[in-house]
């Protein structure tokens, strides 16, 4: 459903070390940071020859306003990923929202919800069962 997704924070330097850490837990390459020109990259932009591909950016900006039901998930490729995901987060800046662990959503749904270092809600889910 999404192509690129883009938030801002208020300390790139703060954010990269945050996010290069929660990325590398899921998998996911970084592919830039021009700190010049107040960005980050993850992930892959789509193209005419790769459509399926998805793009993350971190962008310079002033620190979010307070939005609790606003959030942006991740998709883990495992339970053990979502666990790396936290512990990555809570490690470099991030503030816990939720351990990893099951949620009602449905019987496979594990997932760990943190602050960003800038208050930005973000969540990883693995959604298949019980896969290590």
């Amino acid at each position: 459903m999404l192509d690129h997704v883009s938030l801002t924070v208020s300390d790139l330097v703060r954010a990269e070390r945050f996010y290069d850490a929660i990325f590398a837990a899921l998998g996911v390459v970084k592919v830039g940071s021009e700190h010049s020109e107040a960005w980050i990259g993850y992930g892959e932009r789509s193209n005419a020859d790769h459509p399926g591909r998805s793009y993350f950016s971190v962008r310079l900006g002033p620190q979010p306003d307070d939005a609790p039901r606003r959030h942006t998930c991740f998709k883990a490729p495992t339970r053990a990923a979502v666990d790396a995901f936290w512990h990555a987060g809570v490690h470099n800046g991030g503030i816990d929202l939720g351990a990893p662990g099951l949620r009602d959503y449905h019987a496979s749904y594990y997932a760990a919800f943190l602050y960003d270092p800038d208050g930005n809600r973000i969540e990883a889910v693995c959604h298949q069962a019980d896969k290590y």
